[in-house]
């Protein structure tokens, strides 16, 4: 596979630019290296819905949906009257569902949500997959082991790039155990930051580990360092090759964020849509309106 080798190339020609018809030129090249690889490129999404009946940590209180009030008549908007219909949602936390922890979550002197820079939006993503030994053992904690299995194998992790831990506990979801889960040793944390420079690490349970004084997770945020919860779909991802693409709103001092991430994979790769391979604009008009529906409490087809 030569789709990191090629959008390499690409962006190291666009750094190099000085001028500013350099800098169009660079532009240009990013748009070839669209053209010659992302838009021939696998996309898979490792994120879970966000709905009401989600799992979350039981320390916090469950969310829900409702119908967006108009203020003026004190009435829900509706297609009839007012054109469009939104959506209210009460959140209970911003640490649920798939996730990217900023800093700020242990630490107050680091990082808040907003503060998190846009360079965190692609990156070379690594797949450790340790689901063979979470088969046998629940609680199996990633080890250091692990990862040089993994260098092993498919050379040295990348500086810079994402580690994400695949254990297909989020297979069952919303059916899940969050209090029995697949762990991260503190010391796999400690090395992968401090031996191979990864911008951050992730998980497909919804805590690091399960000591009670959140030893990994508590590690990583005091010291800077943003963490992922909440992955999911890593058994369609390949250990290497894929870049992850990571999309988050900006919330004032949030110390979490609901987050999108999604695999870009080269393009022989066998999981994963392509561009254009399903209705995107115009999106797809489906045979059941969307309609509030009382008894699930968020609005459905259904």
């Amino acid at each position: 596979m030569h789709f990191l080798n090629v959008a390499t190339v690409v962006f190291a020609g666009l750094l190099a630019t000085g001028s500013a018809e350099q800098a169009y030129a660079g532009q240009s090249r990013l748009w070839s290296a669209y053209d010659s690889v992302l838009s021939n490129a696998k996309y898979i999404d490792l994120t879970h819905t966000i709905e009401p009946a989600m799992p979350i940590w039981r320390g916090f209180g469950n969310i829900t949906f409702s119908q967006a009030v108009n203020k003026l008549t004190g009435k829900p908007f509706a297609y009839t009257k007012d054109l469009f219909v939104a959506n209210a949602y009460q959140l209970t936390t911003d640490q649920m569902g798939t996730q990217l922890d900023a800093p700020a979550h242990f630490n107050p002197y680091f990082a808040a949500s907003d503060e998190i820079p846009a360079t965190f939006a692609l990156r070379k993503l690594v797949v450790i997959d340790v689901s063979n030994k979470v088969a046998t053992n629940s609680s199996y904690a990633a080890t250091v082991d692990d990862v040089l299995e993994w260098e092993a194998k498919h050379g040295r992790i990348p500086q810079r790039s994402v580690v994400f831990v695949r254990s297909d506990w989020s297979k069952t979801w919303p059916s899940v155990d969050t209090d029995v889960f697949p762990q991260v040793l503190l010391e796999t944390v400690q090395f992968l930051h401090l031996q191979r420079s990864i911008l951050f690490h992730g998980h497909e349970p919804l805590d690091t580990d399960m000591t009670s004084d959140f030893a990994s997770e508590r590690w990583l945020l005091t010291h800077g360092y943003a963490q992922a919860e909440g992955v999911t779909n890593l058994h369609m991802v390949p250990p290497t090759g894929c870049l992850l693409s990571t999309g988050f709103p900006k919330f004032l001092g949030g110390t979490g964020n609901y987050v999108r991430f999604v695999a870009v994979c080269p393009p022989d790769w066998p999981q994963g849509i392509l561009p254009g391979s399903t209705p995107e604009a115009p999106l797809p008009e489906y045979k059941n309106a969307l309609v509030w529906n009382s008894q699930k409490g968020h609005r459905s087809r259904s």
